[in-house]
């Protein structure tokens, strides 16, 4: 009899799946919870006659939700998302729209859209809905995207619905346009006039106080935007009123030396510094953990972004590498904005510290950011 020849079985294609980024992630989140739960204890019993805890554990459920939906987003295929696109464009102009009209205000800002006993923050949603939109335009027009119409589309598509978001939320604002011009600088071949805006910036902010007083002459600028840059500028001329919670930062990250006062032994945020657990959580972090904290939380903020370099250059696609670049791009500035103001390097703009700052609705859709991320990486295939 003949022998049987062994069946070979097809050997499956190996996928990656970046448990560096998702460890790094569940670092983050719970040094988060660490941080707001130090930076908010005394506020929440004093101040909101809250538990201790309040704040963190607030934030602890929205986080287990938001990964539960980053494990399930990080799981499909990220092809199908630009299906999606164009709807999830347009549903951001309504929901901008919406929130201007029937917003919750808060500091006379209406940024909050509620929905029942909840509310969010629809300019998150629109963060992720541009990433996905200019990742497919761009996809769609190839070699086009380096023409002047191409540039034109994007900065047409773009400015819209930055300038209703900055009407609000001058710092989201600024990050839509950002996380644009990343994209659009990974995209194009020409690289100086994405330069020439870099060192236009820099300008812009070296003459900020004689162009904003004409500017405010000229009824461009409002009256407190005026004032935010004076106080930038000079803080201590202002010690009561505008420059008060920036002089209380920068005490807090000189008093932290070079490794800290301890966890939980903060004095500034015993009502010295508002709001600490938001956006002031970095100069928390700087007074407790001190020169060495700081830079070990920049750090795995560069490690992360490392992460993301990887999965971009490995991505099966185009599509795929443009929504990690996106995803970047707003971690990236988000991260550089909140330190340069909580140190005062620019002036105040209110914006959170990714995946630490207290806040629901920020780290909800960071989740859903970090899922696409992981899902492009899932579908990288692992050579044997």
């Amino acid at each position: 009899m003949a022998e049987k020849r062994p069946v070979k079985k097809k050997n499956r294609p190996r996928r990656f799946y970046d448990y560096s980024l998702l460890f790094t992630v569940i670092f983050l989140t719970v040094f988060g919870l660490v941080m707001i739960y130090s930076s908010s204890s005394y506020a929440a019993q004093f101040n909101y006659n809250k538990d201790a805890s309040y704040f963190m554990m607030k934030q602890a459920k929205i986080a287990i939700l938001g990964f539960v939906i980053m494990i399930i987003i990080s799981k499909m295929d990220y092809r199908w998302y630009s299906r999606f696109a164009v709807f999830a464009y347009v549903l951001s102009y309504v929901l901008m729209i919406t929130v201007s009209l029937i917003g919750k205000e808060v500091n006379g800002k209406k940024r909050w859209l509620p929905l029942g006993p909840l509310s969010f923050q629809p300019t998150e949603f629109v963060k992720i809905a541009l990433i996905v939109l200019l990742a497919a335009l761009i996809v769609q027009m190839g070699k086009n995207i380096n023409t002047k119409n191409g540039v034109a589309l994007i900065i047409v598509l773009t400015l819209p619905i930055a300038g209703i978001v900055a009407a609000n939320n001058l710092s989201s604002g600024i990050i839509i346009v950002g996380i644009a011009f990343v994209m659009l600088f990974i995209a194009c071949k020409k690289k100086w006039p994405f330069f020439a805006c870099g060192f236009a910036g820099v300008g812009l902010l070296a003459f900020a106080g004689p162009i904003a007083t004409v500017l405010e002459k000229l009824n461009i600028l409002h009256d407190y935007q005026l004032s935010r840059i004076l106080v930038w500028m000079e803080p201590e001329a202002y010690p009561s009123t505008g420059g008060y919670q920036v002089l209380q930062g920068l005490y807090a990250i000189g008093s932290g030396g070079l490794v800290g006062r301890g966890l939980g032994e903060s004095i500034q945020k015993m009502g010295f510094v508002p709001e600490a657990q938001n956006d002031m959580i970095f100069s928390i972090i700087c007074e407790e953990l001190g020169l060495f904290g700081a830079v070990s939380v920049i750090l795995i903020f560069l490690f992360m972004i490392y992460r993301f370099m990887l999965i971009a250059d490995n991505a099966p696609d185009l599509f795929g590498a443009l929504l990690v670049v996106g995803v970047m791009g707003h971690i990236a500035i988000q991260v550089i904005l909140n330190i340069a103001v909580v140190t005062n390097t620019i002036p105040n703009t209110g914006i959170t510290l990714p995946f630490i700052s207290y806040g629901g609705t920020s780290v909800l859709f960071l989740m859903v950011e970090m899922g696409m991320v992981l899902s492009v990486s899932n579908q990288i295939r692992l050579e044997k």
